[in-house]
């Protein structure tokens, strides 16, 4: 599981890169986050990791506190959750996770996506059943026995552990999230998270070897990236 998460990780860094407008996407996921699990990141483990995500991605602390503040208002959009799935070019599998004032206009979008690129978008189910939702925790160490033993003793359902290159990555049910990355605070401290993430993780991986196919590939990642209501993108196409 690590290796297929390692792969979508490195297929992903390009596409990350790209994102035209990561502060307004933080600063959205954060704000509905926030206004639904509550403002203190205290007692709102999923916020908390956000914010840390969102700093290392050198998100400015204004743009976090004002998105913390609007959700502390009460007031602003009513953002919702909008998933996408299909066959994307190369018959790879796709899901896009957004965050809408607008199904409508969103998906008008995402679909222009698939249909300018020749690829098929799907119902729900088409392509998340050949993926595993996954809480993924890593930060520094080496102590395997140890990282399994606090998990276990606070029941913490676990899927995988790997140790290399002094990091310790652990992957759980996304249900599951919460409760793993007590477990590990409360058994080793403050930890420095290098991965703080729920993640969609393919079950098995394809490849792009059509040069045709891989330009369409790599321009509906763009189009998609260049979608203010795009969040995540997740996909199973290996790094050639």
């Amino acid at each position: 599981m690590g290796r297929a998460y390692q792969n979508r990780k490195d297929s992903m860094a390009k596409t990350a890169n790209a994102k035209t407008k990561v502060y307004s996407k933080y600063g959205r996921e954060i704000y509905v986050c926030a206004k639904t699990g509550g403002t203190d990141p205290t007692g709102n483990l999923a916020l908390r990791g956000l914010i840390d995500r969102a700093k290392k991605d050198q998100v400015p602390a204004h743009v976090i506190d004002k998105a913390i503040e609007k959700a502390a208002g009460g007031g602003g959009e009513d953002y919702a959750l909008a998933r996408y799935e299909g066959f994307g070019p190369g018959g790879c599998m796709v899901i896009i996770d957004c965050l809408t004032d607008n199904p409508n206009r969103t998906f008008g979008d995402v679909r222009q996506c698939f249909t300018k690129t020749k690829c098929k978008i799907g119902g729900q189910g088409t392509a998340s059943h050949l993926f595993d939702q996954c809480a993924i925790l890593a930060f520094p160490g080496e102590d395997e026995e140890a990282t399994l033993e606090a998990l276990l003793m606070a029941d913490v359902d676990v899927s995988d552990i790997e140790n290399e290159d002094g990091k310790m990555t652990v992957f759980t049910p996304h249900t599951e999230y919460a409760k793993a990355k007590q477990a590990l605070t409360d058994a080793f401290g403050e930890l420095d998270f290098d991965v703080d993430e729920i993640q969609f993780l393919p079950q098995t991986t394809t490849t792009i070897d059509n040069d045709d196919d891989q330009a369409l590939f790599d321009k509906f990642l763009e189009m998609l990236n260049d979608l203010d209501d795009v969040q995540d993108i997740y996909h199973n196409v290996e790094p050639s």
